[in-house]
């Protein structure tokens, strides 16, 4: 991919499908910006995933996006100290659904999600799109990758519907817009998940196992992996009439019927 070092940055890669996300990047050669926030011995460990995995070199930042100042640091340090980047990935978000977060009250939940997901994704990327815009060219567009929610556009009953829709609607149309923004000079795409099998997923009541399966096409969860791949293809240059999309990764969409779903009472 050119005489200098691919260069991608996956935030939130501490654990999860971020690190999926990174070891899969990092099979290819890239040179890795791996990111956490207080789990710093999950951002270590996946730093030392990615260089047995084949990775030219790791860079590992802690670093809180919800601050100003912080995100800023992440930016500088990684712009700064490589002199590119080919591909931010903005895999950082809020967890609601495991720990302490998920005894929350709905208000503390959709405070702790937007402050993360939309707030500290629309401030962060906007650095990294200035900072793109302007470093020297590449042999090929740099890109940037957002995460939705496959659901976002259609609905979601329960709390945990009313939190996630929301949210992730925003940053989808925040990724649209902004590649609109940047254009021709970066390619930014968003991927919606489906019913991926995360911590949270691998220990879903039987209820939440069926409707997960039930929902897609493929009759299956998706795992990190699959999401991993898709982003790793956005990433390159194979994909580089691929700009302002939001693609789905859910193994096609099977719609269940309200009633149906209203059959279990569903609780994240």
């Amino acid at each position: 991919m050119g005489s200098t070092p691919f260069v991608s940055v996956v935030t939130g890669s501490s654990s999860g499908i971020g690190r999926a996300v990174a070891m899969e990047l990092a099979k290819r050669g890239d040179f890795l910006v791996v990111h956490g926030n207080r789990n710093v011995s999950g951002l270590q460990a996946t730093a030392n995933l990615c260089l047995a995995s084949g990775s030219s070199g790791v860079l590992a930042i802690a670093a809180d996006i919800q601050c100003q100042s912080s995100a800023q640091e992440l930016v500088r340090t990684a712009f700064n100290r490589l002199g590119h980047v080919d591909a931010w990935v903005h895999m950082a978000g809020a967890d609601v659904l495991t720990g302490d977060s998920r005894q929350r009250g709905f208000g503390d939940k959709l405070e702790q999600l937007y402050r993360t997901d939309v707030y500290g994704t629309m401030h962060l990327s906007r650095l990294v799109a200035d900072r793109m815009l302007n470093q020297a060219a590449r042999p090929y567009l740099p890109s940037m990758i957002h995460i939705g929610w496959d659901q976002s556009t259609t609905g979601m009953e329960g709390d945990s519907g009313q939190l996630f829709c929301t949210i992730k609607a925003a940053v989808a149309a925040f990724s649209k817009s902004l590649a609109m923004s940047v254009a021709p000079k970066v390619r930014v795409n968003c991927v919606a998940p489906g019913w991926i099998k995360t911590e949270w997923g691998t220990a879903a009541s039987p209820a939440w196992d069926s409707r997960a399966k039930g929902e897609s096409m493929l009759d299956r969860w998706g795992e990190p992996n699959d999401i991993a791949k898709t982003i790793a293809w956005l990433c390159s240059p194979d994909s580089a009439f691929v700009n302002g999309q939001t693609i789905c990764v859910n193994g096609g969409w099977k719609s269940m019927s309200l009633s149906a779903r209203c059959e279990t009472t569903y609780k994240i």
